[in-house]
């Protein structure tokens, strides 16, 4: 019984593996789409309390959402509302992920207090999750580890090396993917400001 549940999700990793970390570059990097609105669903997980965010910023529904850090930490994503967002989905294994690894950074730091950018690692286990940020110098800004795909599959993500980037009120401002991460800075600060 066990292997028919464990076969159809080995199967949809390997496709997503395939069809999301090709060649660098192609059409489909480019794609730049608006998804249809996160479900209200969250992932299982405790959250962080309220983050730092005040009784007056409204959350949208977007950032309804709970998970866990990759050094084992809860995170409330509510804690986000009222900046922009930018939601990296990476994969460990993945020389696209690690190419876009020091732009995104660059902007994290760069945009730090006007501006989140978080990873969401999947496709993986947490211990390669932690390895790939350690190697990519990465640490300065929170990655959740999604080994179960919750905020991939609330954002409608089918293929790693994405970026959904929300603008202050949880509005999707764009979604696709930005090889080397070329690009991220110049969206972010149309948004940030």
């Amino acid at each position: 019984m066990r292997a028919r549940t464990l076969i159809p999700g080995t199967l949809a990793a390997v496709l997503l593996a395939l069809t999301g970390c090709g060649t660098e570059g192609g059409a489909a990097d480019t794609t730049e789409t608006r998804p249809k609105e996160p479900t209200a669903s969250a992932p299982a997980a405790a959250p962080s309390g309220d983050g730092g965010k005040s009784d007056s910023t409204s959350v949208p529904a977007a950032l309804k959402f709970t998970g866990t850090t990759v050094e084992g930490k809860p995170f409330d994503a509510t804690s986000l509302a009222g900046k922009p967002t930018v939601l990296w989905f990476w994969a460990p294994w993945c020389p696209k992920c690690r190419a876009q690894a020091a732009e995104t950074a660059k902007v994290a730091a760069e945009y730090a207090g006007r501006a989140h950018v978080v990873g969401v690692a999947g496709l993986d286990e947490t211990a390669a999750m932690q390895k790939f940020v350690a190697d990519t110098g990465t640490s300065d800004f929170t990655h959740l580890a999604d080994e179960n795909g919750d905020v991939w599959k609330r954002f409608e993500v089918t293929e790693q090396s994405r970026y959904v980037i929300l603008d202050k009120n949880g509005e999707t401002a764009y979604e696709g993917v930005l090889p080397g991460g070329k690009g991220l800075a110049d969206k972010v600060a149309g948004l940030a400001g």
